[in-house]
């Protein structure tokens, strides 16, 4: 009689043995597992994350196009860095480079440099690393000390203070106070000496979501270097605004490369040039403003390759991906998108003003800051809650809606915040509302669970 060896491949997944293991593993696995269970396993763990579409309190995209998913997909095993092995990849990071400098108005826009890089906070650093590298140069040829440099800037978000500790910069910074809250040019020439290197406006402030206007600051320093022969360059953080107001806030004053002071602009790819995580740009006025020797030349990987940045091998789909939108967009699909996300906001302001308990920090007007809100309670309203406590209700309905208190001088101040991004439509800011209305009866029927920031777990995106 033969035997039979039974040999069980179309196991269903849920009846698997290996299904009853624990994902949450700390160690090394000794044996291979089914991919088909490992990967139901994780997924089924995935759920417990938050849904994307619903956090409100991100600036990153949560929302892709399929063909972005399909490219990305293609790209999963390009190395941004090997650009000999990837020329194309290469060649289009430099197209978009170009494309932006066009975008910022910078004097040649074919011949201005540039790179990307995994976000706007390593963005930052490179143009706070060129600034203070122009800085060492200008000092060295007058013959004065390199000790001491600091920068200027209004509330910042924590990459700052990492550029600022990492490198031995003091970081001199705009205390917020009640009804102000951002940097004015009095506020800067209060603190710009021999030793600033930059200063830095934040051009769609994190915690409110204002623009810090840039040409006031430019101006104040055209007659500062007047009067004292000192001239201090501009970098432009504009890791939201750079990529919204060239669509739709035409008419303010200029923050871009016309203002001969601005040096280097930094923006964020994932966040409003709404590619997926990982991608930020930096791009410099012309080549003399980044210095040379802060870019290196590798031949290691084939051909000379000249890299400036602070990661070595990144992925190139992101980058890949920020083209497509560029390609596929165009200027009208951009403005397109943002101005309904504006759209959603005053929508969203005028619906949460019936609540007649709010004060708007910012009320999301595009010729002001980003596509967002922000509000405190109105001083003088009795509630038995804060704004804590409506997060923390919001949140049993999927939305993260974050309360925070403000910086420096303001931390009284405790607001709530929305993004607006692509994907935020007046459907489901309908059914926020109604969650609001929800969570806002509770609260009046039950009263306060004293909830702090900890306890609601909000995450801002300002690293605080």
């Amino acid at each position: 009689m033969a035997l039979h060896t039974v040999t069980r491949n179309n196991d269903p997944i849920f009846g698997s043995e290996s299904i009853h293991n624990v994902a949450a593993a700390t160690m090394l696995p000794q044996h291979e597992q089914s991919p088909s269970v490992i990967y139901q396993m994780i997924r089924d763990e995935l759920y417990l994350d938050g849904n994307a579409r619903q956090n409100l309190a991100t600036f990153c995209q949560t929302w892709e196009e399929d063909e972005v998913h399909k490219l990305m997909d293609l790209s999963i095993d390009k190395n941004m860095i090997d650009k000999d092995e990837y020329p194309q990849s290469a060649a289009i990071e430099g197209r978009c480079v170009h494309m932006l400098a066009n975008l910022w108005y910078a004097p040649d826009s074919t011949t201005t440099v540039g790179t990307s890089t995994t976000g706007s906070s390593e963005a930052c650093m490179l143009g706070g690393l060129a600034a203070l590298w122009r800085w060492f140069e200008k000092r060295r040829e007058q013959g004065l000390s390199l000790d001491k440099p600091n920068m200027v800037c209004g509330p910042v978000q924590v990459c700052w203070e990492k550029f600022a500790r990492y490198w031995g910069v003091e970081l001199r910074q705009m205390e917020m106070s009640e009804n102000h809250y951002c940097l004015t040019a009095e506020d800067m020439l209060s603190m710009v000496d021999e030793n600033t290197i930059m200063v830095v406006p934040t051009f769609g402030q994190t915690f409110t979501g204002l623009y810090e206007t840039v040409k006031p600051l430019a101006d104040a320093l055209d007659v500062y270097q007047r009067d004292t022969g000192i001239s201090i360059d501009i970098h432009v953080d504009g890791a939201s605004g750079a990529m919204l107001a060239p669509f739709c806030a035409t008419e303010i004053d200029p923050w871009d490369f016309r203002l001969e002071r601005v040096k280097s602009i930094s923006t964020s790819g994932h966040k409003f040039g709404l590619s997926p995580v990982g991608v930020g740009w930096v791009i410099w006025r012309s080549k003399e403003d980044l210095p040379e020797g802060l870019v290196f030349h590798v031949n290691y990987l084939g051909g000379d390759m000249p890299t400036f940045a602070l990661n070595f091998s990144r992925p190139a789909g992101q980058i890949i991906a920020q083209y497509y939108n560029f390609l596929r967009l165009g200027y009208e699909g951009y403005q397109r998108i943002h101005s309904a996300s504006y759209d959603v906001c005053e929508y969203l302001v005028q619906q949460l003003n019936k609540f007649e308990l709010f004060e708007f920090l910012f009320d999301g007007n595009r010729e002001k800051g980003i596509p967002a809100i922000a509000w405190r309670l109105k001083p003088g309203v009795k509630t038995d809650f804060t704004l804590y406590d409506v997060a923390d209700r919001l949140r049993t309905r999927g939305w993260l809606v974050p309360a925070y208190s403000l910086p420096g001088n303001a931390e009284h101040i405790v607001v709530q915040r929305i993004l607006a991004k692509q994907g935020l439509t007046i459907d489901l800011a309908n059914l926020l509302i109604e969650d609001f209305k929800r969570s806002i009866e509770f609260l009046e029927k039950n009263g306060s669970t004293n909830c702090t920031a900890e306890d609601t777990r909000s995450f801002d995106h300002s690293g605080h």
